[in-house]
């Protein structure tokens, strides 16, 4: 027969986990929704920013540095839109710094490390600048059998997506790409969709393309008007880029926050219903022992009280 103190300290365990797992829930619910809201709103901007920088680069001839004056790596566009060999890749791979949230960080890792093998066996070097310290604890480990290295890491962003941090990632990325350290960037991030889901997806930051399939498609039924520039396309090109590249590293961060808050009150809630299951459980269970040693204690003094009369 089961001990009814130890039920009695289980149950008051779980009641007690219930409680922590509730209120995660709630926090993150509250937290989702404006992280939601956030995502959405930004969605319209970024779209309508990739379709007219296509344009515009559809509309530039040659690219030229001559006459600019270039302080960081981020403002030498012509660098940036240099298409060569790819010899070397890096990943900005984007986790949380809490767990908890189900398998969000773990999918993460995942598409990182399937990505990585896909590079090593094209005989493609990989470098890893991590968001957060889950991604980080867990790809420390994993780059040494895998040969990769991990150049950057980025903490704080990864709490609250900012367009200053997002533009601080954007001057690392480029400066290694300027600098021929790496050849190709590439964000691994996901896309939020909803409460309940979420994609794992692969974004193409660097080098820059011009025209994308959905620019394509317009332009078979659009006739697209003739683009003056002034002062020239030059320095325009040379606001734009970081705008552009700066404004796809938000967009990843705050799709990634999202659908890592979606993760953790989609986990907290089912952690939460687990709990209220298992309470209802040994519940039942210590009931049942209570009733046993009770009719134990009875038939106990009945066959005392008959021994005694006999």
């Amino acid at each position: 027969m089961p001990n009814l103190k130890d039920i009695k300290n289980r149950i008051k365990s779980v009641e007690s986990t219930k409680k922590i797992t509730r209120a995660m829930k709630m926090v993150a619910a509250a937290k989702v929704k404006r992280a939601e809201t956030t995502v959405k709103v930004s969605r319209p901007f970024t779209q309508e920013l990739n379709t007219m920088f296509s344009k515009l680069l559809n509309s530039v001839g040659q690219y030229s540095a001559s006459t600019l004056k270039i302080s960081h790596a981020i403002d030498n566009y012509p660098a940036l839109l240099n298409v060569r060999e790819i010899k070397s890749v890096a990943l900005l791979v984007i986790t949380s710094n809490k767990g908890l949230a189900g398998a969000y960080n773990a999918n993460v890792v995942r598409k990182t490390i399937n990505t990585i093998y896909e590079y090593k066996k094209q005989g493609i070097k990989t470098s890893l600048f991590i968001v957060g310290q889950k991604g980080i604890s867990a790809l420390k480990r994993k780059c040494k059998e895998l040969d990769c290295t991990i150049e950057k890491t980025y903490l704080s962003i990864a709490n609250n997506p900012t367009g200053e941090g997002a533009y601080m990632i954007a001057e690392d990325l480029t400066e290694y790409y300027v600098e021929h350290r790496i050849d190709k960037i590439e964000v691994i991030t996901t896309r939020f969709k909803n409460m309940m889901s979420y994609f794992i997806e692969n974004w193409t930051v660097i080098p820059l393309k011009g025209i994308n399939d959905d620019v394509e498609r317009l332009h078979d039924n659009i006739i697209e008007p003739l683009m003056e520039f002034e002062p020239d396309m030059h320095h325009i090109l040379q606001k734009l880029v970081p705008m552009y590249v700066t404004n796809i590293i938000f967009q990843s961060l705050l799709e990634a926050q999202a659908s890592e808050l979606a993760s953790r009150m989609t986990a907290m809630s089912a952690a939460t219903s687990n709990a209220e299951k298992m309470i209802k459980e040994l519940s039942i269970e210590y009931n049942k022992s209570r009733q046993a040693a009770i009719t134990q204690e009875i038939v106990e003094v009945v066959s005392g009280a008959n021994a005694q009369i006999d």
